[in-house]
């Protein structure tokens, strides 16, 4: 069967679910159709002019991680530099998909691939994402037959999932008890006695938004006329996916050959790799962050690690960030790197992503042109 690009998308939106996006992002399908065959994916970190040009020779979808329509615009008119691009692209039949900070924050993501180049074993993330919350239902249903119909509903609408298991429950025995009132039509007993009846009770997890499924399909189920049931909504947890992650080098290093190794493991950039620190003090466990990561160094003073690689570091937050280490505990060594270059791994991520989806139906490349907007670095004297 010849893939499609909603086949590429969907291989992409289960690595990098477009919930975990933030409130403010721009993700998903930007142009194209979900339907159209797709032979050749490009993947990129930007979508320009130079990757646009690369993918319309031959691709016919490009997947970056930068959005092209991240603030709300009122038209994409080929006279503005991003309705262009756009235009291009729909007349070159390619199509342009978006994962953002929903791949930031997914497990494995945007930093695991940074991690990853950078020979780090991880650990967890840095900054942690709530798990997708979740709900019980607890029901009653008599012995037999039943209970086996009611499972099977309830699985189907989505509960009784945990990771790779489905049809996941519990069940006790016990007693149920009711009297049918006036205008009752009750499956068991009689209207006016009052009835006991052995039941299994049966618990089973569900996905908080599968919620009315999952209800609608106890009810359609149940033999009952009003089968009994509770919906308890369960405590947030922790969870493998959030900002940035925590890991560890094989064996502890001087600051300046840790920056030297950041330095040989990402693509070359004219803004190059920076070090805040000592240049002696040793480097064991590391903090890594793709992309702008100023707002996670608290989050990487309180993990304790001896470094930390972000981009975009501004002056005042690493100036104080230093000057905090000064008095009470140590604060970590700083390492910065230019932002297109702490997400160009991710990349290859993603590349594999679809790959192992679609297999050889679908020829996946990664763009390694250098798309970081600065062109010129001059060494200090």
């Amino acid at each position: 069967m010849t893939a499609t690009v909603g086949d590429v998308i969907a291989a992409l939106e289960a690595a990098y679910p477009p919930a975990l996006a933030a409130d403010w992002d721009a993700v998903g399908l930007v142009c194209g159709d979900p339907g159209e065959p797709v032979s050749s994916v490009l993947v990129a970190v930007d979508p320009v002019p130079e990757t646009v040009d690369e993918a319309l020779d031959g691709h016919q979808l490009l997947i970056t991680h930068h959005p092209l329509l991240l603030r709300g615009v009122h038209g994409v008119g080929a006279d503005t530099p991003k309705g262009a691009l756009l235009h291009r692209l729909i007349r070159g039949g390619t199509a342009l998909f978006t994962a953002h900070t929903n791949a930031d924050s997914a497990d494995p993501g945007v930093s695991d691939a940074l991690a990853a180049a950078l020979g780090l074993d991880v650990s967890g993330p840095l900054v942690t994402a709530a798990a997708d919350p979740l709900d019980k239902i607890v029901t009653f249903v008599p012995t037999g037959p039943a209970l086996t119909a009611v499972h099977d509903a309830l699985s189907a609408a989505g509960a009784g999932r945990l990771g790779d298991y489905s049809h996941c429950s519990f069940a006790t025995a016990g007693t149920g008890q009711f009297k049918p009132l006036e205008g009752a039509h009750p499956v068991i007993g009689a209207v006016g006695r009052l009835e006991r009846v052995a039941e299994t009770r049966l618990e089973m997890v569900l996905p908080r938004p599968r919620r009315a499924a999952v209800v609608a399909a106890l009810r359609a189920s149940h033999p009952y006329e009003e089968p009994a049931f509770d919906v308890l909504e369960l405590a947030e947890l922790p969870s493998a996916r959030g900002l940035g992650r925590i890991g560890a080098l094989p064996a502890p290093e001087p600051l300046s050959a840790f920056a030297a190794r950041v330095r040989a493991a990402l693509p070359a950039t004219a803004w190059g790799v920076r070090a805040a620190g000592d240049p002696d003090r040793p480097v064991r466990t590391v903090a890594v962050c793709g992309g702008a990561g100023d707002s996670a160094l608290g989050a990487a003073t309180a993990a304790g690690v001896d470094a930390y690689v972000t981009a975009d570091l501004r002056h005042h937050p690493a100036s104080e960030h230093l000057l905090a280490g000064t008095v009470g505990e140590p604060t970590p060594a700083l390492v910065d790197v230019a932002h297109w270059a702490s997400e160009w791994p991710w990349c290859a991520q993603a590349a594999g992503v679809v790959r192992a989806a679609l297999g050889d139906g679908v020829e996946v490349a990664v763009s390694v042109r250098r798309t970081d907007p600065w062109t010129v670095g001059v060494a200090a004297g």
